[in-house]
């Protein structure tokens, strides 16, 4: 089941593209990615992450676009990570898993727009990684996230490790690396690394509900606040909170902090553009 089976909207359906690896459409300002390849847990090979790449580059591009939908087809597996099958050496290109989203053995690539994950089933390693690079995360009931690589006796790359023991409890996220085991939807959510837990059948349903309601705020705001917010995360708040911002002063000038203005004069709704 891609994102987008269920899925409704008032906007046509437009820029759609469907690859051996990834199925692409826009619908409105909200472009949904579904990572298509079932049959091997939608494990991420080196065309797709090519693929992922310039989709996240088109994104950020195109500024009638405003969030992006990840998720998966099937009903087994959001993502099982890097597809290994042809052997486990990074590609010259290196891109990194997700085309550059999670930064897994090349540059991170960082979204400026806001992404939400749709996942079900497994996500694992790399997969699993993939889903905490999203800003939202909705979760089918039968998600399994985990990561295997101490089990499995396969050390490489440590970036998940790093986001789990920032994403979950300090002892939640050791106990996931330590033994291999993997955490369960509802155990997801009530350690705050998912924002809600529904059925398969209602997961597309639920992650353009949540499109939906970003995409009732100023994309340019969305925007400029995602990117004060995850820049200065990691420094001292005083540093935080002295730093200027470029998107956020740049926003004072654009036509949508005008209509806002407009709009909550006239008592009505704003009509953004993301200009």
């Amino acid at each position: 089941m891609t994102v987008t089976d269920t899925a409704t909207t008032d906007h046509a359906t437009k820029g759609a593209s469907v690859s051996d690896d990834l199925i692409y459409e826009i619908k409105g300002h909200i472009a949904y990615l579904t990572l298509n390849r079932p049959k091997a847990l939608n494990s991420i090979s080196h065309d797709l992450d090519v693929e992922l790449a310039a989709k996240w580059r088109e994104i950020d591009a195109d500024p009638d676009i405003w969030v992006a939908v990840l998720g998966a087809s099937g009903d087994r597996a959001f993502c099982a990570g890097a597809d290994i099958s042809g052997g486990t050496e990074a590609d010259a290109s290196r891109l990194a898993l997700g085309g550059g989203l999670t930064g897994i053995g090349g540059p991170l690539y960082t979204l400026r727009k806001p992404l939400i994950a749709a996942v079900h089933g497994y996500a694992l390693g790399g997969g699993f990684e993939l889903a905490m690079c999203a800003d939202i995360i909705v979760a089918a009931d039968d998600t399994k996230f985990g990561l295997p690589e101490t089990k499995a006796g396969i050390i490489g790359e440590s970036g998940v490790m790093h986001r789990a023991i920032r994403q979950l409890p300090h002892r939640i996220a050791l106990a996931l690396i330590l033994t291999g085991d993997r955490l369960g939807a509802e155990d997801a959510l009530r350690f705050g690394l998912v924002n809600e837990v529904v059925t398969l059948d209602a997961l597309a349903d639920a992650a353009t509900a949540w499109a939906e309601k970003i995409c009732a705020a100023s994309p340019l705001a969305v925007q400029a606040a995602k990117d004060a917010v995850l820049s200065r995360r990691d420094l001292p708040l005083d540093i935080a909170l002295s730093t200027k911002y470029e998107l956020i002063e740049a926003y004072a000038n654009s036509d949508d902090v005008k209509e806002g203005r407009a709009a909550f004069q006239e008592k009505r709704l704003p009509e953004w553009t993301g200009r």
